[in-house]
């Protein structure tokens, strides 16, 4: 169980708030190795775990551009060794880096996990993991309407279609969201744990499991 209330079992509470953008690959790898840690700690601690957004391209287009044409252009001549280490990275945590597809603005896929979370943290927190395997892994459209409501489907995530359907719906939320969480942040991923302890990048287990032992003092 990636969260739970922690309330009655007499374990510590472990919170963690994750900034993270729906098109970043250490973000994806980070939450593997977090999910991990968590595995091997939830005898010792309970978690509870929420997402917040973060842009890595605010003006990256809605429409969505090809991938590998968006990191030609961004990355140029070094595209190539970017691509080969994540795929290599992508592997060791059990996972196929996908580069087909488009990417584009991740506003709606923002909104879909704000939305989640009102329905509930182990919710949003599966919806992130959906969201990150068909975008890096099945070449799916992170901007894709048809992608995100399959991926509400699968978590349990009921009214996402009609959330979605008004453009309005979350962006408050998540401009608030990204103004407490994000605004003082250049990267992501970024932890905070226990509101204490702060991590960045795609930190591997033990990392997190000794954050969890220092956030819990």
């Amino acid at each position: 169980m990636a969260q739970s209330s922690g309330s009655n079992t007499g374990k510590k509470l472990i919170r963690i708030d994750v900034s993270s953008d729906s098109v970043c690959p250490w973000c994806f790898v980070g939450k593997r190795n977090l999910d991990k840690a968590i595995a091997q700690a939830k005898d010792q601690f309970d978690f509870e775990i929420k997402w917040h957004p973060f842009f890595l391209d605010p003006s990256a287009p809605k429409e969505g551009v090809s991938k590998r044409e968006y990191y030609e252009k961004k990355f140029g001549s070094r595209t190539q060794g970017i691509l080969a280490r994540m795929t290599e990275i992508f592997r060791n945590v059990g996972l196929e880096y996908d580069m087909s597809g488009l990417t584009g603005n991740t506003l709606d896929s923002h909104r879909l996990i704000y939305f989640a979370g009102k329905q509930g943290l182990d919710k949003q927190h599966a919806l992130v993991e959906e969201l990150y395997l068909g975008y890096f892994t099945q070449g799916k459209y992170i901007g894709d309407r048809e992608f995100l409501l399959e991926s509400a489907r699968k978590v349990g995530v009921e009214g996402a279609a009609e959330f979605l359907e008004n453009p309005n719906n979350g962006v408050k939320e998540v401009n608030e969201d990204l103004e407490k969480y994000s605004a003082n942040i250049s990267g992501v991923p970024n932890y905070v744990i226990n509101g204490k302890q702060q991590l960045s990048g795609g930190q591997p287990p033990e990392v997190f499991l000794r954050a969890f032992q220092v956030a819990a003092k």
